[in-house]
């Protein structure tokens, strides 16, 4: 059986970089395990890594505001502010970052969970029981109680 031509630390992020936004955290945890992973592992390959993720943030292929971006235009109009802040701590997006996103989030939140409840339910709650189903949906979702009351509120009000 041919032995596969060992892929180097720089072509190995490139590819991951063609394929979609990572912030330097996740990139840096998707490489670590291609560290000579033949070889024996020591502390001295780590810098390696380090090297390489400064030399592609510098020529800008690497930015955690263009991944941080990336996510909150994928999952904005489907999920709440608590589930999409989570999701960059996650990916290792830096907490500056993180709160100048957040008035933008909480500026559409309410409008955001509307459609999503539209989308899934259409109709107000008849009993208790509904209800507390359509707030857990809600909640697992990330939108915040006082989002979530707003809207069944305002469903239950329009009726």
């Amino acid at each position: 059986m041919r032995k596969k031509p060992e892929i180097s630390l720089r072509t190995r992020a490139l590819q991951y970089l063609a394929r979609r936004e990572y912030s330097r955290a996740e990139l840096r945890a998707k490489l670590l395990p291609h560290v000579q992973a033949d070889e024996e592992f020591d502390s001295a390959s780590t810098p390696d890594i380090d090297a390489l993720l400064d030399d592609l943030t510098q020529r800008g292929w690497l930015s955690d505001q263009r991944a941080a971006t990336q996510l909150l235009h994928a999952k904005r109009g489907r999920y709440g502010t608590q589930r999409i802040t989570h999701e960059l701590r996650q990916r290792g997006i830096d907490e500056t970052l993180i709160a100048g996103a957040l008035p933008e989030l909480r500026e559409s939140e309410l409008q955001t969970a509307r459609e999503v409840w539209r989308k899934k339910f259409g109709v107000p709650p008849q009993d208790a029981k509904e209800k507390a189903r359509q707030m857990r949906f809600l909640q697992s979702r990330g939108f915040g109680f006082d989002v979530i009351a707003q809207v069944l509120r305002l469903e239950d009000a329009s009726d």
